[in-house]
């Protein structure tokens, strides 16, 4: 490999990058321009903005007890109960004060309200104003509404109205629920009464819209000399004419909270109601003579010990990294695509095979070119957004925001890990997004590759945005979560910083494989002719599906082996909450046997059907495909032995890597508490916990899956990927690291021998030791054996050192002699 071809191919593919304006104009210009542009037309907005005040309807206002609720005009809720005194003009509060002339019209629903402000007009001929659409349908006379518009216009009084309405069908509905607790549950008479509540809730839900109002408070009468009766019977310390709970005055409060409006609108209201309560509250303990603190037993002292620093460090660390992590994804998308799917549009794809330069030289290059751009786009974005950031605040609060803390710039040593963590991030983006790229036939072609690992990577941002998501061991292994979680750590200061340090060198060298992975593949990509030159290609579903079942071939191809992995797990999370349910409806004391039972549906109807449907609908060979072919005697042996030899390093890795994993979740933990169901047959256990995934499992991934991935011959990418399938399918990360290894060797297994039988003796044999192993506990006590080959530890039945160091020995010998071992039976090769 020759760095100066390298060198040479960066910065032909860089100057032709930089030629282009457009993509000059995304990368460098746009961030320059983008964030000031938005922040100066939100800060205009913000100044221009106001609040729209929302309605509030306040019946018997002149009952409110001291001190008052709301201001002179009686038209605001007063400054002092609101945290913040401008949260007042954001309410309008309509009232039925001084408006006495009101209560000689009839109530009437306040649904027409609009219509009976367009009638509103000096030449209107109508005298009377509909509700065509209340229940009842009163009619209202407009004389009358004129006269009173003296204090209050026309809407507010049509909304009074309403109030009134909805007032009395609250009373009805009262004494409705007073005549239903009265009579026996399943009695006819009942029912009719549960009839009439119902439809008296529709109704006053149908006010309550048509009225145009947020909020209705309804202040009962007389609820004034009610709370000073009770005050002077408190001063009193007199129980004589307490009152029941049920028959106590109290305010209704009326909204809807499936309205935005209203939703808005009850929170204020319900903030000024509770400062004021408590000042009523304070009132009546110092009337008392108790103290000030008597309904606050505890009144524990609250110390913040955060800095302003601090405050804005932990804002920066949910900012950065999200930022960092779709801004380095979005620079490596456009330039990849280019460089890609771009060069065989344009036809100068064939230049550059020409050339001296060896392809693997032509891919890196490529890749140090989308890498340099992803990691210009990243930190001119950040920069850019966060300096625009930084002078709006001082430009609207002096550079802070209450409760915030001083959003000065964040310091250098911090700044410098924001760098550090944007090469991995970089480096994986540009491999995989150039993988895809080349990959693809069109650039429209390479967009949509693209499309879902960008919606990925989103999701991925979101999931470390949560406070309760921080890094872990298995977390750092993560692609993209884990640098994303580190600099999330080693913003939050000093302290974390040094507390996280030991994970830099997973993160990185994690990172840094799977960026040479996603390289690699774009190398193998580049290698292939058919990749390389194939043509764009127009789909039509009827010929397509025709040629499926028309041209079947011997054995699956790679798209329909990772469309059957594809269907497994979305057959997987369909039918989640419907096995939950019937777990959780199972009858008590008989879970465990309704877990063994959806564990077989399970294994039969989602991993082992869309297999066997796929193998007999799209192919000629069932043998072929699920390697149906009576191995020898060796390989008999070998998957009876290998389990054996391999199980104490299984227990022994699994336990050493307790630590690693997150716990496991319930499900997980019900599953195997059902191991150790002494009420289940352990012939049942074995058949839902060894034998039904040794058979269904094997058929879908060392049969049709592995099958298609070994049409081109690759046998190690075949047991690769089929072996961390294989570990996916089982969600749990434990599960997923100790399935990944096991589905390796179940894989080497089958493509040696030539058959899928060793494989299910194999996976058979290493389920049912599972099952055995956890029920060693109760075995040791009359076990001589198990005496001496394991140990009791905080983690469960461990075997000695002795047994761990002889199966190691001999599980190396068997593994080696099978991957030297010749190669029985042979896939067809594609035509």
């Amino acid at each position: 490999m020759s760095w100066r071809n390298i060198r040479l191919i960066f910065h032909r593919e860089t100057g032709d990058q930089l030629r282009d304006r457009r993509t000059l104009f995304m990368v460098v210009v746009l961030p320059l321009l983008l964030y000031p542009a938005l922040g100066l037309g939100m800060l205009q907005m913000s100044l221009l903005f106001s609040e729209q005040p929302r309605t509030v309807v306040m019946l018997g206002a002149d009952h409110l007890p001291e001190p008052p609720l709301l201001n002179e005009t009686g038209n605001r809720i007063a400054e002092q109960w609101f945290t913040l005194p401008s949260d007042t003009e954001t309410l309008n509060i309509v009232t039925d004060v001084d408006s006495t002339a009101a209560d000689t019209i009839p109530a009437a629903s306040a649904e027409a309200t609009e219509d009976a402000d367009n009638d509103n007009t000096d030449d209107a001929p109508d005298t009377e104003v509909p509700f065509p659409d209340a229940p009842g349908g009163v009619e209202v006379d407009k004389a009358t509404v004129e006269s009173v518009t003296d204090e209050v216009n026309e809407e507010s009084q049509l909304q009074l109205l309403a109030a009134r309405e909805i007032r009395t069908r609250l009373g009805q509905l009262a004494e409705l629920r007073k005549k239903q607790a009265t009579l026996p549950e399943d009695s006819q008479q009942a029912a009719e009464v549960v009839g009439e509540i119902d439809g008296l809730l529709g109704e006053i839900s149908e006010l309550f819209a048509a009225s145009n109002i947020q909020v209705l408070i309804i202040i009962p009468e007389g609820f004034a000399e009610y709370m000073e009766a009770e005050n002077e019977r408190l001063v009193q310390r007199s129980g004589d004419g307490a009152i029941a709970p049920e028959d106590r005055l109290r305010p209704t409060i009326i909204r809807n909270s499936a309205n935005e409006k209203s939703l808005i609108a009850y929170g204020r209201v319900r903030e000024a109601l509770d400062s004021w309560e408590q000042a009523i509250l304070n009132q009546r303990l110092e009337m008392a003579n108790l103290p000030a603190d008597l309904t606050r037993p505890v009144d524990a002292d609250r110390l913040d010990l955060a800095k302003e620093e601090e405050l804005a460090a932990n804002v920066w660390s949910r900012l950065f990294p999200a930022m960092l992590i779709i801004m380095a994804m979005t620079g490596a998308f456009h330039p990849a695509i280019d460089l890609g799917a771009g060069e065989k549009e344009r036809g100068t794809m064939e230049t550059l095979l020409i050339s001296p330069a060896l392809r693997s030289e032509i891919v890196i290059g490529k890749f140090l070119t989308v890498l340099l751009f992803s990691l210009v786009t990243a930190m001119l974005n950040l920069a850019s957004m966060g300096m625009t950031g930084l002078h709006i605040l001082n430009s609207a609060g002096g550079g802070s925001l209450q409760g915030l803390g001083d959003f000065s710039v964040p310091p250098v040593s911090q700044l410098m890990w924001v760098a550090v963590m944007a090469v991995p991030l970089a480096s994986l983006f540009a491999s995989l997004s150039l993988a895809f790229a080349l990959f693809a036939r069109s650039s429209k072609e390479g967009q949509y590759y693209l499309t879902p690992l960008l919606t990925v990577t989103l999701g991925l941002t979101v999931f470390c945005l949560s406070p309760a998501v921080e890094i872990t061991p298995f977390y750092s292994l993560v692609p993209v979560m884990g640098p994303a979680l580190l600099l999330k750590g080693l913003l939050l200061g000093e302290t974390a910083a040094s507390n996280l340090s030991w994970y830099l060198v997973p993160v990185l060298t994690t990172s840094l494989i799977y960026s040479g992975l996603g390289l690699y593949w774009a190398m193998d990509q580049f290698q292939r002719e058919d990749v390389l030159f194939r043509e764009s290609e127009r789909f039509d579903l009827r010929l397509w599906v025709r040629h499926l079942f028309r041209d079947k071939e011997a054995t699956p191809n790679f798209s329909e082996a990772v469309f059957c992995f594809v269907l497994v797990m979305l057959l997987q999370f369909a039918m989640l909450n419907v096995f939950s349910g019937a777990l959780n409806s199972a009858p008590p004391g008989e879970q465990g046997m309704a877990m063994v039972k959806l564990l077989v549906i399970q294994q039969l109807a989602i991993i082992a059907s869309p297999a066997l449907f796929m193998g007999i609908l799209l192919t000629t060979s069932l043998k072929k495909t699920f390697q149906f072919r009576w191995p020898k005697a060796k390989f008999w042996l070998l998957g009876l032995t290998l389990p054996m030899v391999l199980h104490p390093l299984a227990v022994e890795l699994q336990q050493r890597l307790y630590w690693f994993f997150p716990k496991l979740p319930a499900h997980a933990q019900a599953a195997l508490a059902t191991l150790g169901d002494s009420s289940i047959p352990w012939y049942v256990i074995l058949l839902a916990f060894a034998l039904a995934p040794a058979i269904c499992e094997e058929l879908a991934f060392r049969g049709l899956i592995m099958s298609g991935f070994r049409r081109k011959g690759r046998d190690g990418l075949a047991i690769v990927f089929s072996g961390i399938l294989f570990g996916v399918m089982h969600m749990i990360p434990q599960q997923v690291f100790n399935a990944s290894l096991l589905g390796l060797v179940l894989g080497l297994l089958a493509v040696k021998s030539g058959s899928i039988f060793p494989a299910m003796l194999f996976h058979f044999v290493n389920n049912a030791l599972g099952v055995l192993h956890g029920n060693y506990a109760a075995m040791r006590e009359n076990s001589p054996l198990l005496q001496q080959t394991t140990i009791v530890s905080e983690f469960g039945v461990q075997y000695t050192g002795w047994v761990v160091l002889l199966a190691l020995v001999i599980a190396i010998g068997l593994l080696t002699w099978l991957f030297r071992s010749e190669k029985y039976g042979e896939v067809e090769a594609p035509e």
